[in-house]
């Protein structure tokens, strides 16, 4: 009897040393493919929605280059999709995409923050990436960015007056810069704010022609604006209005004049299609959105980024600079890019403190617009 029962209890145990054998190589994959983690051998997967559409040459293009990055050198899964300009579908495609099995969901812009993040509240298991923002609101499984945009419109400024006070092609004696925004809003207006600082920090004397299209999305309204300005004597003007900018360079073009363009190296990205226009522009500034993008996404996939948070990306952490490409090297002169670098590096060391219209006042704004009204 003792024999047959210890006989049982052998086999019993055999089982079941066999069953936990045989099933824990395909539990743990199992595992790793239904829970929604990074790690194993499940592939990332990874979306971005844009709130408007690509082609832009600047915002939404920089995103799409981020994602490329993240497919190439994280060997995800990804996908892009355009939700146009009609704002009442966004939330609603947020919504829906969350829902599906995707691990991280990206998006930008402050214009998308309230109902991104109250996605992302719905959804408390998937993270979210929103690759610029003004708003400090995050909840616990989204991480936000911004760019210190007030530091690199600095440079920007600093570049314009340097180039109008040169005896470089296309410069006159005027003296007069120009810089057209999207809209009369904080996030433009931090541009602005940094890019008159910096032309004065040149030259005290320097006058700035403002305008505003209203639209992000309109380049011959830009290009009107353009033209205006620079027939009443500017020579260069900061695109900061989406790709309502584009036709600013298209007036730039037409009047043989200089642009700088904004968010991404765009002198470069029109070099294909147009180098005269291309040519024209002289620099950009840029948020390196495209490396932040795969930055995050990386850490993700680590598990070393913190959510919860919005970070100020700065040239300190080369999270902003502006475009030194071939267009630029041919327009500046070498002692003119050395007074460039220096500024550049006075900025990345907090020698240079610039304000940032995020936290002012209208009337401040205005008090700082007419002091430089041609």
């Amino acid at each position: 009897m003792k024999k047959n029962v210890m006989a049982l209890l052998m086999v019993s145990v055999l089982l079941v040393l066999a069953a936990c054998g045989g099933g824990n190589t395909g539990t743990s994959s199992g595992n790793s493919a239904g829970s929604g983690n990074t790690g194993g051998d499940k592939k990332l997967k990874v979306v971005l929605l844009i709130p408007g559409t690509l082609g832009d040459k600047s915002f939404f293009d920089a995103a799409n280059k981020g994602l490329t990055l993240v497919k190439s050198e994280l060997s995800a899964d990804t996908k892009v999709i355009e939700m146009g300009t009609d704002k009442t579908k966004w939330e609603p495609t947020y919504q829906d995409i969350a829902a599906q099995d995707w691990d991280i969901v990206i998006s930008g812009g402050s214009e998308i923050t309230e109902m991104f993040n109250a996605t992302a509240e719905t959804y408390p298991d998937k993270k979210f990436i929103n690759y610029d923002t003004d708003i400090e609101e995050t909840p616990a499984n989204v991480y936000a960015m911004s760019y210190a945009t007030n530091e690199v419109s600095f440079l920007a400024g600093a570049v314009a007056a340097i180039a109008t006070k040169s005896d470089i092609p296309n410069a006159n004696k005027d003296n007069v810069i120009g810089f057209v925004g999207g809209m009369d809003i904080p996030g433009i207006n931090a541009f602005l704010v940094g890019y008159i600082q910096g032309a004065q920090y040149v030259d005290p004397a320097i006058k700035v022609a403002v305008s505003y299209a209203g639209d992000f999305v309109n380049p011959a309204k830009g290009k009107e604006l353009s033209l205006i300005q620079y027939n009443s004597g500017v020579d260069v003007i900061f695109n900061v209005a989406g790709a309502t900018g584009l036709g600013i360079f298209d007036a730039a073009k037409d009047k043989k004049h200089y642009a700088i363009g904004v968010d991404s190296d765009q002198g470069s990205l029109l070099q294909e299609t147009d180098k005269e226009k291309a040519n024209l522009i002289m620099t950009s500034a840029i948020k390196k959105i495209d490396t932040a993008i795969l930055g995050a996404v990386k850490k993700t996939q680590e598990g070393t980024l913190e959510y919860g948070q919005r970070q100020v990306l700065s040239f300190d952490q080369d999270g902003v600079g502006i475009a030194e490409n071939d267009i630029y090297k041919s327009i500046f002169t070498a002692d003119m890019q050395k007074q460039v670098e220096d500024i550049k590096q006075k900025l990345a060391k907090q020698e240079i403190k610039v304000d940032n219209a995020m936290g002012m006042e209208t009337s401040q704004i205005e008090a700082i617009r007419n002091a430089v009204k041609p």
